[in-house]
């Protein structure tokens, strides 16, 4: 019997453990083979691929992010291939199975909930081993109704074999996203979160967690990102993990965790301040929002003073980047309070802070309660809401705009100076700057068409200039700082036009070579030739004092920025006076 899993990603550097999982429980008695595409893969050659292996059984892992692509990809299988079984599995089909078996005729099982034992079950069926009544966790239809076999009982995850060790895997092990689990469930009840549906935490075995890790890291894996819903949940199990991974780490291995970070105690930061290696351990923290009304209603417990306590105090050390989320149209959270909400949570300048909105999933409380609370939402996946009682579809839009900049801007930390200048002296909160900016964006259609990194510094400055409270000379002078820090050479073309005249540049030169200090020592240490100062310096004019910026003050100064450009190293930066020349 060809057994073939397959699913599509969202991106080719992902890798999808469910179906590992799944392979490894079938083996010995079946040994399926894993192909993997992703969502921009043109449906016509997945499906002339997947033909091409001659399946017997062909199952699917369905998310919210690929169902559409795979029903059309279903569906052409069908046509050509109709003596296939398919069998559909994975969250976004585990729920509301009568409309899945009956919107889409072409499937023949779907696999509910956890599914190593029932997919094994239902290929012992398929072998003629078992009749089909003893197959747990399906459902299907029959004479045009729906048959749902009970589930199993939750499987012992101790038990479980590796899903790592597979041959073909090995060469692409650090070119993408490696993914662990080391206990399933959540102890939460977040009426918008799956995980809110299992009861309990399970855990598997933890020297074999180990033991996968090290292989991991042993064959190349380069990032290993934990999910489990809430790492942290048992604070010895996470220090007996953190430890491990401290002691037995490869140089270059970056570990991703989701983790709630109101129950986390400062001991363990502080023990992960003062032993986890700079850029080892990377955190997921979930806020979604700091309205303590919201937070009740969704069932979501959390404290924001522990939680802006644990981020704080893993900021000042240094050690781990933080990924924080927050999710617009949550109950009750109108657009006023989302605004608080960012600004809450920005205050922590986290290193990543990402603008989700709501997604009303199948299954989840707030998808049952949805009219409770005036929600409309596309009802094909991802199920994003349009509007609720308390915030309008054009709000939604507008944060949306928002979500466009921060992501450019901020996240991707271009031009971090000049965004903290902005975002306390330039704009009365972070927000109002990311709106505005995301609305005069869009209004250009600059979201329409592509950029290039100048872009966004030339896109920023007309911008700024419609604010008529912003010092335009002060906030281009740390733009300028912001882009130049970034290069290693002197770049061939500018974003601005200004420049210091040849008999400017030259004075300086003359100025410098009697008195090098006056560019700081790190510069007169270098003794630069006449060569070497033409070749590798820029000189623009300027609007602030760099010293004092160095000291963590804006001062408006006029004068003439030097930067001079090392390979291998950040530029050396001064601040020169055009008076003294």
């Amino acid at each position: 019997m060809n057994i073939v899993l397959t699913t599509l990603n969202a991106k080719y550097i992902h890798t999808n453990l469910a179906l590992r999982c799944l392979k490894a429980a079938a083996q010995p008695e079946f040994n399926p083979t894993i192909v993997e595409y992703t969502i921009k893969d043109p449906s016509f050659n997945i499906v002339s691929d997947l033909y091409q292996y001659k399946p017997d059984v062909i199952g699917f892992s369905c998310y919210i992010w690929n169902i559409e692509e795979t029903i059309r990809v279903i569906r052409m299988l069908r046509a050509v291939a109709p003596d296939i079984k398919i069998v559909l599995g994975g969250p976004e089909v585990s729920y509301d199975v009568h409309e899945w078996l009956r919107r889409v005729e072409e499937i023949d099982y779907i696999v509910m909930g956890e599914g190593e034992l029932s997919f094994k079950k239902l290929l012992q069926h398929f072998h003629g081993e078992i009749p089909l009544e003893e197959v747990p966790g399906i459902c299907y239809l029959q004479d045009g109704h729906v048959k749902i076999h009970a589930q199993p009982a939750k499987i012992d995850l101790r038990e479980l074999p590796s899903p790592f060790r597979f041959e073909e895997d090995r060469p692409h092990l650090g070119k993408r996203i490696q993914y662990i689990e080391t206990s399933r469930g959540c102890p939460f009840s977040c009426q918008f979160c799956l995980s809110s549906i299992e009861v309990g935490v399970r855990y598997f075995n933890r020297e074999k967690i180990k033991d996968d890790i090290r292989y991991l890291m042993a064959n190349g894996a380069k990032t290993i990102k934990f999910v489990d819903r809430t790492f942290n949940i048992s604070r010895s199990y996470a220090m007996e993990m953190f430890q491990f991974l401290i002691d037995e780490h490869v140089t270059g291995v970056v570990f991703q965790f989701e983790i709630t970070a109101d129950i986390m105690r400062p001991e363990v930061i502080q023990f992960l301040n003062d032993n986890a290696p700079k850029g080892l351990f990377r955190f997921e923290i979930g806020v979604q929002s700091t309205n303590d009304l919201t937070n009740e209603l969704v069932k979501r417990r959390q404290n924001f003073e522990k939680l802006k306590r644990t981020v704080t105090m893993v900021k000042e050390g240094g050690k781990i980047d933080q990924h924080l989320d927050l999710i617009a149209g949550l109950p009750e959270e109108d657009y006023n309070s989302f605004r608080q909400t960012f600004n809450d949570v920005f205050a922590m300048r986290p290193e990543e802070l990402q603008l989700g909105f709501l997604k009303l999933l199948r299954g989840t409380g707030l998808r049952i309660e949805a009219k409770k609370y005036g929600y409309t939402y596309v009802d094909v996946a991802p199920y994003e809401i349009f509007a609720n009682n308390v915030l309008t579809f054009d709000e939604i839009i507008r944060i949306k705009h928002a979500e466009d900049v921060l992501e450019k801007y901020w996240n991707d930390h271009r031009m971090d100076n000049t965004i903290e200048y902005l975002v306390t002296q330039g704009f009365e909160t972070p927000f109002d700057f990311f709106q505005n900016f995301g609305t005069y964006w869009e209004e250009k259609g600059w979201s329409r068409i592509g950029h290039q990194l100048e872009d966004l510094f030339k896109r920023l400055e007309e911008f700024l200039a419609t604010q008529k409270h912003i010092n335009l000379p002060v906030v281009r002078s740390l733009m300028q700082l912001d882009y130049l820090s970034k290069q290693q050479f002197q770049p061939r073309k500018l974003w601005w036009h200004e420049r210091v005249s040849q008999s400017d540049q030259k004075a300086i030169f003359t100025m410098l070579k009697d008195n090098p200090s006056l560019a700081g020592d790190e510069f007169a240490q270098m003794n630069v030739t006449e060569k070497e100062f033409y070749k590798h310096s820029l000189l623009v004019p300027f609007a602030i004092d760099y010293h004092e910026f160095t000291n963590g003050e804006i001062v408006a100064k006029d004068g003439v920025l030097l930067t001079y450009f090392r390979n291998g190293s950040t530029p050396i930066f001064a601040t020169l006076q055009l008076e003294s020349v």
